[in-house]
């Protein structure tokens, strides 16, 4: 086979490699999330525990991630000092703690697919976030799209048939934490060229969120728990739901890490609006129409935002391109006009 075929057969390779990628990881997280609303609802397994279930989920993805890193050595840890660990990786884990546990809660008193049009709130928590942090630069034409986004949310929460004040609130403050822990990830970790795979993530991180989320479990959920004599550990369901959990973190790297983080945005959306074909053919939550027509136009307002991202980072990029052909043009010209001096 020629030249021209071998190219082929590897541009046609990569292709379905990101496809691939794109699947395993809609697939997990789509089994995680119908999977934690299966065991946290009351019309289902009725376990509603979010924080020990979140908890469960930390001390499974942290002991896997101690064993893959101390015992089998299959993951160099990350040299990190016990300051920066204090300053930078406890925040974070509290700010991931909370977001889990707000964000568990939260299916207990909503609909999957009403939680996935609620995170479509997730870019505008984390422009208004960097702004405030300085991490974004605040823009009109910015502005406008993260409340176009926002009205198409309010649209589909008009539109919601089992409306409930309390889980939207509960997943508002999610989406509020994730933002700031995304951000804090940002200036406290990749600032200071410190980066995180999956497994040392959670070696490190997921340490901290079970420590975080012990105090409340103590005071809110342990006492339910011990008075509970029907309770048995279904290690099982348990055992496979954080094991899903765990492979899910790692899609997240393979997917970003192979494709693109944009990439993975597109997929989210794909992946949302299954979740919602799903949620209503098969769970039988209510979907209405005025709930799609508030996602639509949230969804066109993430859709143009990744747009404009794309658009920066090619910018950006380009002037760099520039930037270096610029350098390396002076860099000849110095060179000649050297050599011209040295002839004379």
């Amino acid at each position: 086979m020629g030249k021209g075929g071998a190219l082929s057969e590897s541009v046609v390779k990569k292709i379905l490699l990101s496809y691939a990628y794109v699947g395993i990881w809609i697939f997990l997280s789509f089994t995680v999330i119908v999977y934690n609303k299966f065991i946290l609802d009351k019309k289902m397994y009725n376990w509603p525990f979010p924080i020990s279930l979140t908890m469960i989920h930390m001390a499974f993805c942290s002991s896997l991630a101690f064993i893959i890193i101390r015992v089998f050595k299959l993951v160099e840890p990350v040299s990190m000092s016990r300051d920066l660990y204090v300053s930078s990786v406890l925040p974070i884990g509290a700010l991931y703690a909370f977001s889990l546990w707000l964000s568990n809660s939260a299916y207990i008193f909503l609909s999957v697919s009403f939680i996935q049009m609620l995170k479509a709130l997730m870019p505008v928590a984390v422009y208004s976030i960097g702004v405030l942090f300085k991490k974004e630069a605040f823009k009109s034409d910015t502005l406008f799209n993260m409340l176009s986004i926002s009205f198409g949310v309010a649209v589909a929460a008009y539109g919601e048939a089992q409306f409930n004040g309390w889980g939207v609130f509960l997943q508002l403050g999610a989406v509020a934490f994730e933002a700031t822990r995304l951000v804090m990830i940002q200036i406290l970790l990749t600032s200071k060229g410190i980066s995180l795979n999956p497994i040392t993530s959670l070696y490190y991180v997921a340490p901290c969120c079970f420590v975080f989320l012990l105090v409340p479990w103590v005071f809110v959920e342990y006492p339910i728990l011990r008075e509970s004599s029907s309770f048995r550990f279904d290690f099982w369901v348990f055992g496979t739901n954080s094991l899903c959990a765990f492979a899910l973190n790692l899609a997240v790297f393979l997917l970003v890490g192979k494709t693109s983080a944009l990439t993975m945005n597109v997929a989210g959306v794909v992946k949302d609006w299954l979740l919602i074909a799903f949620s209503w053919s098969v769970i039988k939550d209510t979907v209405t129409p005025i709930n799609l027509v508030g996602y639509g136009l949230a969804f066109l307002g993430v859709a143009y935002y990744n747009h404009s991202k794309l658009q920066a980072l090619k910018a950006k990029e380009s002037q760099k391109k520039s930037a270096a052909a610029d350098e390396e043009a002076g860099r000849l010209l110095e060179v000649k006009n050297a050599g011209d001096g040295t002839a004379k």
